[in-house]
C-alpha cells in the first residue's frame, strides 16, 4: 500500500510509545503528561452525568453545532476575559476536540504545504507532529531560561520568509518547565508586530501556577488581532474528555470552524455540557486550587529529590507551575543508552530529542513529568535515575 508522502515518514508520538510500557508491574513512569487521577472531580461528574441523562439525554446524544454548546462558549469567553484579560468583545472562541485540535485547525487555517512554523525548541510534540503532518516544517529558535531567545527569533524571521506563524508556550513550558518573562513578552509581541507574523499562544497549564507572580498572556496584549490563543480543560477537569478551546478573530474562527466540520463535525457534545453544568454548579477556581496545591508538593518532592541525589553535573530546571522540568546531562552522555538502561529498571521518562524542531538533531536531555508518579515513586524513582546517571558519567 502506497502511504502519501505527508504521511511516510511520520513518527508515532515517543510519549504515546512509552504508554504501552507502563503497565510493566513496579514501573515509575516519569514519562506521561498525565494530569494526576485525585485531580479529577469524580463524585461531581458522576452526578452531572447522571442529571444530563435524567433531564437532557436527547441533546447529549444528538449532533451539535460545530463552534461549540453554547452555554460552554459563554462560559469559557467570559472565563477567557476575567481570569486571563483577553478581549472577548473582540475576538471569538470555538470548542475543540482538546487543546491539540485547536493547535492542528490553525495550522491547517494557515500554513500551505511546504510552510514553515517557528516555535521554541525544545517543543510540544504533539504541535511539532500536527504541523509536520499537514506539510509545514518547524523552525526552532533556542530556549533561555527566561524563554525565547529574542536575538535568533528576530534572526529566525528574516531568514524565514515562508514562516506563517510563531508558536510558543510562554506559561509552564512543555517539556522545559520555564516561563517567559513580561520582558520578553512584550518584545515577541513586539516583533511579531514589526514583520507581521501570527503568534499561537498554547495555553494548557496557566491555571497551575503553584508560585512566583501571575504574568499577562500574550493575547491579553493583542490590540491587532494577531494573537490566537488556545487552551484546554484536560488539566483542571478531565484530559479524557478532550475538550479545549481556542480564540481568535471572527475572521480566523470562522475557518476553523469549517476545517473542523470537515474532521469531526463537533466536539463531544455530551462531554461539553458536563463541563458547562460543572462551572455553573461548582466554584472551578476552589478545584483549580486543590490542583496547585497537589502539584506544588509534588514538584517540591521532586526536586528535593534531584537535590539530593543527582550528580553535580546534571542541571534541571525549576517551574513555577504545570507539569513537568527539564533534565540536562554532560555532552559526552548518551543520553540515548541512559534511557534504555533506565527503563530495563523500569524507571521510564523520555528523551528530550522527541521535541527537537530538527528530528535529525542531537540532545542532552530529558523530561521529567512529577503529576504522575506517588510521592513515594518519586522518591525511589529519582534514586534510582540518579544511580544510572552516576554509572554513566
Amino acid at each position: 500500500m502506497n502511504v502519501s508522502e505527508k504521511m511516510k515518514n511520520m513518527k508515532p508520538s515517543a510519549i504515546r510509545e512509552i504508554f504501552k510500557s507502563l503497565g510493566t508491574p513496579g514501573a515509575i513512569s516519569f514519562a506521561g503528561g498525565n494530569p494526576a487521577p485525585e485531580s479529577f472531580p469524580v463524585e461531581a461528574l458522576a452526578d452531572i452525568a447522571a442529571d444530563i441523562f435524567k433531564t437532557n439525554a436527547s441533546a447529549a446524544l444528538q449532533y451539535s453545532v460545530t463552534e461549540g454548546y453554547p452555554m460552554l462558549r459563554e462560559q469559557v469567553a467570559a472565563r477567557l476575559h476575567n481570569k486571563f484579560g483577553i478581549d472577548t468583545e473582540r475576538n471569538t472562541t470555538i470548542i475543540t476536540s482538546g487543546g491539540q485540535q485547536a493547535i492542528e485547525l490553525t495550522c491547517k487555517v494557515l500554513c500551505n504545504e511546504g510552510d514553515e512554523v517557528i516555535c521554541e525548541n525544545p517543543s510540544f510534540i504533539g504541535a511539532l507532529n500536527a504541523f509536520r503532518s499537514l506539510g509545514a516544517r518547524p523552525i526552532g529558535v533556542e530556549l533561555e531560561e527566561d524563554g525565547i531567545n529574542l536575538a535568533k527569533l528576530e534572526e529566525t524571521i528574516k531568514t524565514h520568509p515562508k514562516a506563517r506563524f510563531l508558536y510558543l508556550i510562554p506559561t509552564f513550558h512543555n517539556p522545559a518547565g520555564i516561563t517567559m518573562s513580561l520582558e520578553k513578552r512584550r518584545a515577541v509581541y513586539a516583533l511579531a508586530q514589526q514583520y507581521d507574523l501570527v503568534i499561537l499562544e498554547d495555553n494548557p497549564y496557566g491555571d497551575l501556577r503553584f508560585s512566583g507572580d501571575e504574568l499577562p498572556t500574550l493575547k491579553s496584549m493583542d490590540t491587532d488581532g494577531r494573537v490566537i490563543y488556545c487552551g484546554t480543560f484536560s488539566k483542571i477537569l478531565s484530559a479524557g474528555m478532550r475538550v479545549g478551546f481556542a480564540c481568535g478573530t471572527d475572521e480566523l474562527v470562522q475557518k476553523m470552524v469549517v476545517a473542523k466540520q470537515v474532521e469531526d463535525v463537533h466536539t463531544n457534545i455530551f462531554f461539553q455540557m458536563m463541563c458547562a453544568e460543572y462551572i455553573r454548579r461548582y466554584d472551578l477556581d476552589a478545584h483549580i486550587e486543590t490542583i496547585r496545591a497537589l502539584y506544588r508538593e509534588k514538584c517540591e518532592r521532586m526536586l528535593s529529590a534531584l537535590d539530593a541525589h543527582m550528580p553535580k553535573e546534571v542541571s534541571y530546571t525549576r517551574p513555577q507551575g504545570g507539569l513537568f522540568l527539564w533534565c540536562t546531562l554532560p555532552e559526552h552522555v548518551d543520553v540515548a543508552a541512559l534511557i534504555k538502561e533506565a527503563a530495563a529498571e523500569k524507571i521510564f521518562v523520555v528523551t528530550g530529542a522527541a521535541f527537537q524542531c530538527d528530528e535529525a538533531a542531537t540532545t542532552h536531555s530529558f523530561r521529567l513529568n512529577y503529576s504522575m508518579p506517588s510521592l513515594l515513586d518519586i522518591d525511589n524513582g529519582i534514586k534510582l535515575l540518579a544511580d544510572i546517571i552516576r554509572r554513566h558519567l
